[in-house]
């Protein structure tokens, strides 16, 4: 069975994945002469920059996450189906869709020009039965999952009466240093100092350990060292121990094997671990790859070409953080896995197909890169934005404007923009709910 008109009238665009590569690609095409399909498994597109602060109760899920379709209602060469892709028919130019609302398998969906946008998740480096005990910041499920962890902690030391089990309960272990890792470590540690000291009576909240553990010689590796450095120094007048030069090499369900560079392992007791290390592509790289005969490389990324598509596949593209760009020249480029490259390779596929409806050429892809931003907690953050460097507040603004910017909705900014002032001033967090026990 197919989901495809039978004589369609115009080119048909599947795009695969709501993320912020699909979702530019599908708007982008407003007015087109085309009619576009978007799959995705989902039914939002999530705002995932600010998914930590769902995570640490600062915003609640609904202010980050924006219903596909009314994202896209005013849009009326664009449906949006719920379904899973489970595999490509490259030869047939079909997509196979599974886990239907209506509990449908197996369904085809056929294209003229299909574009994959399948993200990416965390690599564990080979340790997937990490994934139950260290979750991964990556998706709204696994931070409303991080939230019930972290809070049950607090809960779980307040009524601990033995003072070394207490204090596991109060360790907080965040794996990776990069700017996920270091935003979620430094909320936690305003968490425990600031919202909740007054909420306990026989716990007190600002004893709490937080460990940030890095395998590199400093964190935010994709800044500038001065910056690396600036964010260290404001990490630790929060409360939060950085580890750089350590790696974690297993975890348990209530401790956590940490090697140091010397190669002494520590077994430290912690009950919560968040995982923000390392990247794995989407599956769908792997299948894509499957369908055209091509390889993956060690974290599941499929090469395209440097019009992002697949190599004698120019009707099929891939992009986001599941692929890496073979140059004109031969040389393979890795961009690293922000939304400034998603959004900026989903225009451009966009405008590849809007050429091609005209027959125009497109130049081969590059990216702009227009710098990096990092929060570390209250009036902190760093700053690299086209050779400016900035750290402190004036960096915080900075990241205040970028992420309102590109939040998607008008209501969600208001929504967002009000709870940021309200925590500001008074130093809370409202949405501090323990959705399921433990």
């Amino acid at each position: 069975m197919s989901l495809s008109a039978r004589e369609p009238a115009r080119p048909r665009v599947v795009v695969v994945g709501g993320g912020f590569a699909g979702l530019q690609v599908v708007r982008k095409l407003r007015d087109a002469a085309v009619d576009v399909t978007l799959v995705d498994r989902q039914n939002f597109h999530l705002f995932q920059p600010l998914v930590y602060q769902v995570a640490t109760g600062a915003l609640s899920a609904a202010e980050i996450a924006a219903p596909l379709r009314a994202v896209l209602k005013r849009q009326g060469n664009v449906r949006v189906l719920l379904a899973e892709v489970s595999d490509f028919d490259l030869e047939r130019r079909q997509v196979v869709l599974d886990h239907l609302p209506n509990g449908a398998r197996g369904e085809r969906l056929e294209y003229d020009t299909l574009v994959v946008a399948g993200g990416s998740r965390y690599s564990y480096f080979g340790h997937d039965d990490w994934r139950e005990r260290a979750p991964e910041l990556k998706s709204l499920a696994g931070a409303l999952d991080i939230r019930n962890r972290i809070l049950t902690a607090f809960e779980a030391a307040e009524v601990e009466p033995d003072e070394e089990r207490r204090q596991n309960w109060l360790t907080f272990v965040v794996v990776g240093g990069g700017p996920t890792g270091v935003e979620m470590a430094g909320q936690i540690a305003e968490l425990a100092r600031e919202a909740l000291r007054r909420d306990f009576r026989q716990v007190d909240t600002r004893s709490a350990r937080v460990l940030l553990v890095e395998t590199a010689d400093r964190i935010l590796t994709g800044f500038p060292p001065s910056l690396s450095h600036k964010a260290e120094r404001a990490l630790e007048k929060l409360g939060v121990t950085p580890l750089v030069g350590h790696t974690v090499v297993d975890v348990g369900s209530a401790s956590v094997a940490i090697r140091s560079a010397s190669d002494e392992v520590e077994d430290v007791g912690a009950h919560t671990v968040i995982w923000a290390a390392g990247v794995a592509a989407s599956p769908l790289a792997a299948a894509l790859a499957s369908a055209g005969g091509l390889q993956v490389d060690r974290a599941g990324r499929l090469t395209v070409t440097a019009n992002l598509t697949l190599p004698d596949h120019p009707e099929v593209f891939a992009i986001g953080d599941m692929v890496r760009i073979a140059q004109s020249d031969g040389t393979i480029v890795t961009l690293p896995g922000v939304a400034p490259v998603a959004m900026q390779e989903g225009r451009y596929v966009a405008r590849v197909i809007r050429n091609r409806l005209s027959d125009r050429a497109t130049k081969d892809f590059r990216y702009v890169d227009k710098g990096n931003l990092a929060t570390i907690g209250r009036s902190k953050a760093v700053a690299d934005v086209k050779g400016i460097r900035l750290a402190g507040f004036p960096a915080w603004v900075t990241w205040l404007v970028v992420h309102l910017f590109y939040l998607i909705g008008f209501q969600n900014r208001l929504l967002v923009v009000t709870r940021w002032i309200f925590s500001f001033l008074t130093h809370g967090r409202g949405a501090r709910i323990i959705s399921q026990s433990k």
